[in-house]
C-alpha cells in the first residue's frame, strides 16, 4: 500500500482532479464474509453460499456477491484519500457503478482511486472519486464506481 493521499482541507481538494489514489493493500474474500453478507442482506443465492453447488456452477466456485465487493469500498477509502480539517462529512451516493467480473471465494481484491471532480456545494466541498476494485491476477475489475463525499468545513466558533 502507498498509503492515503493527504488533504490538509476540504478546500485542498479544489484542483486536484486527476490525482491517482493507492492501490490499497489487498483484502481476501473468504466464504465467512460471503456467508455473513447474505445473512445481514437476506440474499442467501446459491451461488453465493453453496460451496458443493457452485463447484458444478457457471463460476466453479462461490463469488462475492456485486453489492458486497461495492461495500468494501468504504473499506478502501480511507487507504486511498484523507482529508482533514472539516467538522464533518457525508456520503451523498454513488454513480456511474457497474459490476464488471465476479469475485470467486478465496480472492484478493485491492481497490485504485482518481480524483474525478471537485467543487463547492452548498456550503461544503464535493468530491468526486472513482473507485477501481481489481481481483488479483484477474484481467477486468470487479467493480468500479464513482463515490461522492461532502466535507463541511470548520467553523470559527467549533
Amino acid at each position: 500500500m502507498s498509503g492515503p493521499a493527504i488533504f490538509s482541507s476540504p478546500d485542498a481538494l479544489l484542483g486536484a482532479e486527476g490525482t491517482m489514489l493507492g492501490p490499497t493493500d489487498w483484502l481476501e474474500i473468504a466464504q465467512h464474509r460471503i456467508d455473513g453478507f447474505a445473512e445481514v442482506t437476506e440474499d442467501r443465492q446459491w451461488i453465493h453460499v453453496d460451496p458443493d453447488r457452485a463447484r458444478t456452477g457457471p463460476f466453479g466456485a462461490t463469488i462475492a456477491h456485486g453489492y458486497l465487493t461495492l461495500s468494501l469500498v468504504n473499506h478502501f477509502l480511507p487507504q486511498l484519500i484523507e482529508v482533514r480539517g472539516f467538522a464533518h462529512a457525508v456520503n451523498v451516493g454513488a454513480d456511474r457503478l457497474r459490476f464488471l467480473a465476479p469475485v470467486p471465494v478465496g480472492s484478493r481484491i485491492r481497490a485504485t482511486g482518481e480524483i474525478v471532480a471537485v467543487a463547492p456545494r452548498d456550503a461544503a466541498i464535493q468530491s468526486t472519486v472513482r473507485v477501481t476494485v481489481e481481483i488479483e491476477g484477474g484481467a477486468r475489475p470487479a467493480c468500479v464506481v464513482d463515490t461522492i463525499s461532502r466535507y463541511f468545513p470548520e467553523t470559527a466558533d467549533g
